[in-house]
């Protein structure tokens, strides 16, 4: 324990945004650049080390949290990066995009705010990367067996890169242009900036991954094919499958899925277009979804300048504390206003779409709505509540139902998939198919960046047992895995 006192004497301080009328004038992250260094090492003396660390049980990962705390307080970076990369592939992606679960579970958090985890990872990777600790680290000797790894997201570039570096010769295929899946093209460039990904594929590179673009596989390249050319086999494709709302109007004009909507002004960025093909610039925007995705669709339509924006969710709001039915440690459902909410427009909570009303020219002008409660466990209408906003652009931001099966994938490779659509595998990640595994949304379902990462780590654990019959990788243990509990 780096400072008995420090939980007591110092107070939860996080990372300063920039004032909101300066960050809607550019896409750069919206945070203070540097806000964290004169505070993060008495931030991480915060953290009271312990007997029972609950944040390890928060993350999915498993993450270190009190060692790497401890090295931040002392100022030890590069002894807090070894701690950190342990078990996380990537923190830079976690300690910007994570929802911070271990936050949840800090013991600290029982009557106090919790430690600032989250913010303590980032300073450590920044610096890591600042002070050059961050280098590839190639295998000392290579296996001979190939695996192709389907999906260049977090759990495929996390197998990926600990298959490489147990010395397999590992291929990634992306269908996008570019990699890095969601994380590319799902997350605006104001949460993550992306030069993030590309020095990580560049080490990835280093180490010896090959990147395969434009490449989708059931289409270009059929998957039994591919499961022929390789020795094993990683599914990390997704549940890229959004939810659809079908109610009269759907076919309207100005009606978009958040996935086909946000990757766009990430295009911009990348600088593939001068304007995005499709803009919230002048217009009535209403996002549907009161999630993450949908906070997304709120700062992207800021910056494009809409004339206003509204944000519609089906449920209650969340409760600003703890209910009685979510207690510490768990992971607990609370209002949050995001930096996007905190740029303006409005939120609105148990509302139901029923319609959408458009022009003379098929173009969206209004959406319907009622108010809804529940009644018998069941969402109903209230009646005389329904009402109409202006909406001249409307994103679908509703989750994910699985993944796809439009381009033959799972029909090629003979998949068998579970009771929600999900990809089918055992305790090692394997599918029904020989040699074929499968991690992240896939197989799990629409979940967050820190179980993708977490489940491409024991999958490629699962791969090396399958080509090797032992396995040097780390991956998370869980507490639930007794076996491993020794």
């Amino acid at each position: 324990m780096a400072d008995p006192k420090g939980f007591l004497t110092t107070g939860r301080e996080v990372a300063q945004t920039r004032p909101v009328g300066e960050r809607l004038k550019d896409w750069n992250e919206v945070y203070v650049p540097g806000s964290l260094l004169p505070i993060i090492s008495k931030q991480a003396g915060r953290c009271m080390d312990c007997g029972i660390p609950f944040c390890h049980n928060g993350c999915p990962l498993g993450n270190l949290i009190p060692e790497w705390n401890d090295y931040a307080y002392r100022e030890d970076w590069s002894a807090a990066s070894e701690r950190l990369h342990a078990t996380n592939n990537f923190p830079e992606f976690t300690g910007r995009l994570c929802p911070a679960p271990c936050e949840s579970a800090c013991v600290l958090g029982i009557n106090q705010p919790a430690v600032t985890i989250k913010n303590v990872e980032v300073s450590i990777i920044d610096k890591a990367w600042d002070s050059g600790d961050v280098t590839p680290q190639p295998p000392q000797r290579l296996s001979g067996k190939t695996v192709a790894v389907i999906g260049s997201g977090p759990a495929g570039l996390a197998a990926a890169q600990q298959l490489t570096r147990a010395g397999h010769t590992v291929a990634v295929y992306e269908r996008a242009d570019r990699i890095g899946g969601l994380l590319r093209y799902g997350i605006p460039e104001f949460k993550m900036e992306k030069v993030h990904i590309n020095r990580r594929i560049e080490q990835m590179r280093a180490e010896g991954t090959k990147f395969r673009t434009e490449v989708e596989i059931g289409r270009d390249i059929d998957a039994s094919k591919l499961r022929k050319r390789h020795d094993a086999v990683v599914i990390a494709a997704g549940a890229t499958v959004s939810r659809d709302l079908p109610v009269p109007g759907r076919e309207l004009n100005g009606i978009h899925f958040a996935m086909e909507y946000l990757p766009l002004s990430n295009k911009v960025q990348e600088g593939d277009f001068v304007t995005p093909p499709i803009t919230a610039e002048g217009k009535h925007v209403v996002v549907i979804g009161g999630g993450d995705t949908g906070a997304d669709c709120v700062g992207t339509a800021h910056r494009q300048g809409a004339a206003s924006v509204t944000q519609l969710e089906i449920m209650p709001r969340p409760g600003d504390d703890r209910s009685a039915g979510q207690p510490w440690p768990t992971f607990p459902m609370l209002y949050k206003v995001t930096s996007a909410h905190e740029e303006g427009g409005e939120r609105v909570y148990s509302v139901s779409t029923t319609h959408f009303e458009g022009d003379e020219d098929g173009n969206v002008q209004f959406l319907h709505l009622t108010e809804v409660e529940f009644i018998d466990g069941k969402l109903t209408p209230k009646p005389g509540t329904e009402r109409k906003i202006p909406a001249q652009l409307v994103t679908l931001a509703m989750g994910f139902t699985g993944t796809d099966q439009a381009n033959g994938l799972v029909q090629q490779f003979g998949l068998e998939l579970d009771e929600r659509g999900n990809v089918a595998r055992d305790a090692d990640f394997a599918t029904n198919v020989d040699g074929v595994y499968v991690a992240g949304d896939a197989g799990r379902g629409q979940s967050l960046i820190v179980w993708a990462i977490a489940e491409g780590r024991s999958a490629a654990r699962g791969v090396d047992r399958f080509l090797t019959g032992a396995s040097e990788l780390h991956a998370p243990i869980k507490p639930t895995d007794r076996s491993l509990m020794v």
